[in-house]
């Protein structure tokens, strides 16, 4: 099975527990009458229509690239969070004014140890649910079924805190306990979905990732070949699950085209092995001057003109200044 129809496998296994769980909740909430047990239940609402979204979203990233598209169609994963995210936000918001309302009219709460059994169980499930999206999401770079695992996740530790909290109001029988419960999730869900948001519109802008980039940095550098004479102008984008790669490599100015070809080809199976085969690879070659002599390590070369020093520290830095910085 191609990775384009295991994401959408994976997907459709969580929109449909999505859907059974959402509905054991509302269950569990017209039992009780407990406004934190409509928090988890109006959350599962905003799991399920995310769970959708993200499921059309991963048809359309798994479509190859055309000639409308040619980076593909990855960027739609990232909408999919997005959306996801001011949903998370929006069920946030109504579950912290039903909180409010409800400490100002109070409603009677019944079989709430039966809603304590539902809200449990069904945060166990979310967990694991969670957890497989997060997996399968890392291992093929998808941040649409990652962002749904993270927000799934999100709802089993609320779950556990509505728990003890509908634990202690069943001992108690403290009514005004079940809208502190609502006010805190709710709060809780509003900043999950923000952060959700955040991360998802950095991508959306390509935001440099310094943390991918620093991996390829030192791949570069620990597998650095003599004539990669320094490397830089490094910039990175991804589009879904593939990364579009591109920089300047600085090679000796007597290669031929075949040489500086072979040695652009070399750099570029590097990356491959040590960080992805999903890469898209463009680079420009440049010629060496004589400033570059003294961190040359090609030591068969008859055009030198200083002594070898040291090479380049080819670091996250060196690596992603432009021309321009450099003064070139």
């Amino acid at each position: 099975m191609d990775e384009g129809r295991l994401k959408q496998k994976v997907q459709t296994v969580i929109v449909s527990c999505s859907v059974i769980l959402m509905t054991g909740k509302f269950i569990a909430f017209f039992m009780t009458n407990s406004v934190g047990i409509l928090t988890d239940a109006m959350e599962s609402i905003v799991n399920v229509a995310a769970g959708f979204i993200g499921l059309y979203s991963l048809h359309l990233a798994a479509k190859p690239k055309d000639e409308g598209h040619p980076f593909g169609h990855g960027k739609i994963e990232l909408i999919s969070a997005s959306i996801e995210g001011l949903l998370i936000i929006l069920a946030g918001v109504l579950i912290v004014f039903e909180g409010i309302k409800r400490l100002f009219i109070p409603s009677v709460i019944e079989k709430l140890d039966i809603g304590i059994y539902i809200i449990a169980g069904a945060g166990i499930i979310n967990y694991l649910l969670g957890y497989y999206s997060i997996r399968t999401g890392k291992k093929y770079d998808s941040i649409a079924l990652v962002a749904g695992g993270k927000h799934l996740q999100s709802d089993t530790y609320s779950s556990i805190g509505l728990v003890i909290g509908l634990i202690l109001m069943y001992i108690t029988r403290i009514r005004w306990i079940d809208s502190a419960l609502a006010l805190i999730f709710g709060t809780i869900i509003i900043f999950t979905g923000i952060s959700i948001l955040k991360k998802t519109v950095a991508n959306l802008m390509d935001k440099a990732d310094k943390e991918i980039l620093s991996i390829i940095a030192d791949i570069i550098s620990k597998n650095r070949q003599p004539d990669w004479i320094d490397i830089h102008n490094l910039k990175m984008v991804k589009y879904g699950s593939y990364y579009y790669i591109d920089c300047d490599l600085t090679l000796p100015w007597y290669y031929n085209i075949e040489e500086g070809h072979s040695a652009c080809i070399n750099l570029e199976k590097t990356i491959c092995k040590g960080f992805t085969d999903k890469v898209s690879f463009s680079v420009h070659s440049d010629s060496c001057a004589k400033s570059y002599c003294r961190h040359c390590q090609v030591t068969n070369c008859t055009y030198r003109k200083q002594t070898f020093v040291s090479p380049l520290q080819l670091t996250l830095k060196e690596i992603t200044e432009s021309d321009e910085e450099r003064n070139e």
